[in-house]
């Protein structure tokens, strides 16, 4: 039979329960010595309701007071005396149970509780072999090929802090902190370790350029692409995509074109669905696809001539009308689409929208979409892909990422349930394009509507998400309340904490606590990868990104600026490419 992992002499006792409600206990403390070994986060044992059961809490607070009592007898008198005598005591969040039998099994945990612990119950500090021994039962829950290997416990440096990765993609994840904590350092662990599996399928929406050195390395774990920028108008390069215009559906269209304040919006509207509608069916009628023919939307990708839309709305704007006398009178829809014609043709002139509406001509072939979904949803030739945003115009990212993971997780919905393999969508910068409602405009809401939809929806057809941002208080309420795993690394804006505080249940707020203390590339994991909420301290990845902190101060005393660099600088900004 397997030994006992936690095993207590009279001498650890620590107290005993002094009062309990659902999710917190007060324990009185007896052995005032002890509690000098007890900090935030300690681990503590309470007797459960049989011998083979241990409660198991984590410390919240400790205090030491005085008030008036009894106290002990002098050694001139045998009356004990009213003073003021000391009261030591420790509040716990319950987190589990331990069994050391459980069926079949041995030592044992599980999140939650079945019961609560009784008053006068005795409690014990687990450390020492007992911290050992417990710390080590956590990973030995998940399945070999669910582990996930991150780290150390902070509080048992000599135990591995092993996830379930299952549990960690399936519901959704966020890695959140200041930065300099170590975010980005975070993710290309957890990417380095994802990448040594046979066929990881996570997507990078890299807004800085950060992760190339994954790609780029001796041994590289990722491919690099970038979203086409100026600078790449005209171009063909295997590293490049574009997203052209058709993938766009008509919500998204119109919400970069139509002005819905003006009055003739609602024909300006009307006429574009009905053109855009009609050129597709020509694609299709001229490809010979017939099936789709029958079945197609005006929200289907499918290409079309982006410059017969505009002659066509300009002979609708132009075109006179025929009278009862045979005599021109003014059309049905002369002169009421000018504004529109003026704003998609300046979207057309506007080279940073080149990524859309300048293409290259193979991405305009019916073929194209297939051959990128196999380019970006496949392991071959390495199934990590980080797509480089840092060329992207600030005011046009969130149309380009919502594009680009409706793309994606449309794909995913319409795939054959048994030919599916799970998809994650690891959302750099976060903040950036996908803010809270309220602070949204009409074309950030639309991408904001796709990644809400996927938070909602993508658990049913294998498609997660894994946010990344250092001001969860300005990401969107709806997308972080889908997170069922949070790797917070340190946050010390006050906003910002009490967003992981509303996030987590009652019982593990306090932990939050913990935020503005971690040291960097510390972390506090929470959610339903992990059997016990603790401090982590993350494994260094093998490939740092390209996220260092600069030394200021070290670099100011041996490093003069370039002045080829910045001239260099300056042409690029012109151009709008690094190239």
């Amino acid at each position: 039979m397997k030994e006992v992992a936690l095993q207590f002499a009279d001498e650890s006792k620590v107290g005993v329960v002094d009062a309990v409600d659902t999710s917190r206990v007060s324990i009185s403390v007896s052995n005032s010595d002890l509690l000098t070994r007890v900090g935030i986060g300690q681990l503590i044992a309470i007797r459960g309701a049989t011998e083979s059961e241990l409660l198991i809490a984590i410390t919240e607070r400790v205090t030491r007071s005085l008030r008036e009592g009894l106290a002990s007898p002098s050694d001139d008198s045998e009356d004990p005396s009213l003073d003021l005598v000391t009261v030591d005591a420790i509040q716990a969040a319950l987190i589990g149970i331990y069994r050391s039998v459980d069926g079949t099994n041995a030592n044992t945990f599980k999140r939650g509780a079945d019961s609560f612990p009784q008053i006068d119950r005795d409690c014990f500090i687990i450390d020492a072999a007992n911290l050992q021994r417990f710390m080590g039962i956590l990973g030995e829950g998940f399945e070999p090929e669910e582990r996930l290997k991150i780290g150390r416990f902070v509080i048992d440096a000599t135990a591995d802090a092993i996830i379930n990765g299952d549990k960690f993609f399936q519901r959704h994840a966020a890695i959140l902190g200041s930065t300099g904590s170590g975010k980005s350092w975070a993710v290309a662990l957890i990417l380095e370790k994802a990448a040594r599996l046979k066929y990881p399928n996570i997507v990078v929406l890299d807004m800085h350029g950060e992760y190339t050195p994954l790609a780029h390395s001796d041994k590289p774990i990722a491919r690099r692409f970038r979203i086409a920028g100026p600078g790449d108008i005209g171009k063909d390069a295997d590293d490049v995509i574009f997203l052209p215009y058709w993938l766009l559906n008509r919500d998204e269209m119109l919400s970069m074109i139509l002005d819905r304040s003006d009055q003739n919006a609602p024909n300006q509207a009307s006429r574009f669905t009905s053109h855009v509608r009609k050129l597709k069916g020509d694609t299709l009628a001229k490809e010979k696809r017939e099936d789709v023919l029958r079945t197609f939307t005006v929200d289907s990708p499918i290409p079309y001539d982006i410059r017969e839309l505009v002659a066509l709305l300009t002979k609708d704007n132009t075109e006179k009308g025929v009278g009862k006398t045979n005599q021109p009178v003014k059309g049905e829809w002369e002169d009421k689409l000018t504004r529109f014609i003026s704003r998609l043709e300046a979207k057309l002139e506007d080279r940073r929208y080149g990524f859309m509406f300048a293409p290259p001509g193979r991405v305009n072939e019916y073929e194209w979409l297939s051959d990128v979904a196999k380019m970006l949803l496949t392991s071959e030739p390495r199934g990590i892909k980080v797509i480089d945003f840092s060329e992207v115009p600030s005011d046009v990212l969130p149309v380009v990422t919502g594009t680009f993971a409706r793309l994606l997780y449309d794909i995913q919905f319409w795939m054959q349930p048994s030919a599916r393999t799970p998809v994650t969508l690891l959302c750099d910068e976060a903040h950036l394009y996908l803010p809270t409602r309220d602070d949204a405009d009409v074309v950030q809401r639309q991408a904001l509507q796709v990644f809400e939809r996927i938070a909602k929806e993508g658990r049913k057809y294998g498609f997660s998400l894994l946010v990344v941002s250092q001001r969860p208080s300005d990401v969107s309420r709806t997308i972080l309340s889908q997170c069922n795993n949070f790797l917070s690394l340190r946050l010390t804006n006050d906003t910002d904490q009490a967003v992981i505080k509303r996030l987590m249940p009652d019982s593990l707020a306090g932990l939050t606590s913990f935020l503005p203390l971690l040291d960097t590339g510390e972390a506090l994991l929470l959610g339903d990868a992990v059997l016990l909420p603790t401090r982590i301290k993350l494994d260094v990845p093998q490939v740092a990104p390209d996220s260092a902190t600069r030394d200021f101060w070290k670099e100011w005393g041996a490093r003069a600026p370039s002045a080829d660099a910045l001239v260099a600088a300056v042409e690029s900004l012109r151009s709008q490419s690094r190239q």
